[in-house]
């Protein structure tokens, strides 16, 4: 068989109100399907009216306005099951889903089904990049935002901060990773627990890190979604 990354896997990236998972409610979503050649071959896009005025500093980062969602957003309520029920089909189907910094997404993910009182995702198979780059070269130094972690890869960014250009960057970047790294060429099983551990001890380093001028400092370490 042949290994993740040159079978079909789909990038996703939403943008949002917000930095924090927790509160965050989705603005646009993106699903990218790429083929084994690394093609893209379909692409599923949400513009997402969140009920709620769009914070300036969040529409300056992704482009979209409370006047463009609510003029052409689909209601949340209808957006929110349908990217839920997308994600669904492909996790059923065992294809990995990738996403750069993933607990922020399935995060949000997660809260926006609770809120309405719909069944959390299963989440099979996740790739994140970010988490795998922090691993492997982990004491590279510079930022380890999509943007710069692209441009260190060699894969073309346009649009950076649309959730159709990052997804399908994180899938540029998570192809990379494995090419440049055969030891992650393993069954996609192992694969997402060993994020689950590496995300873990990243979160705990960092939080020790912290401590040493902030006592208080907790950085959470689940992976992919944040617990409560």
């Amino acid at each position: 068989m042949l290994p993740w990354h040159q079978q079909i896997r789909v990038g996703f990236d939403l943008e949002t109100t917000g930095r924090d998972p927790e509160e965050a409610l989705v603005v646009t979503a993106s699903l990218v399907v790429v083929d084994p050649r690394g093609q893209l071959a379909a692409a599923y896009e949400w513009l997402v009216d969140p009920g709620v005025p769009i914070p300036e500093e969040s529409s300056a980062v992704h482009g979209v306005t409370t006047e463009k969602a609510r003029a052409e957003g689909l209601p949340a309520d209808q957006a929110i099951v349908e990217i839920a029920d997308t994600l669904r089909d492909f996790f059923d189907a065992g294809i990995p889903v990738i996403a750069f910094n993933a607990s922020y997404d399935f995060t949000v993910m997660d809260r926006e089904l609770g809120r309405r009182g719909l069944e959390p995702l299963q989440n099979r198979w996740i790739i994140d990049p970010y988490i795998i780059d922090k691993q492997v070269d982990r004491y590279r130094k510079g930022k380890r935002t999509l943007t710069d972690v692209s441009a260190f890869y060699g894969v073309e960014l346009l649009d950076a901060h649309t959730s159709a250009a990052d997804s399908l960057a994180a899938v540029g970047v998570a192809d990379q990773l494995a090419s440049r790294y055969p030891k992650l060429q393993i069954p996609l099983a192992d694969l997402h627990s060993f994020q689950v551990r590496w995300k873990a001890e990243q979160s705990a380093s960092f939080q020790e890190y912290l401590r040493r001028k902030d006592p208080a400092a907790v950085i959470n370490g689940d992976w992919p979604v944040q617990g409560r």
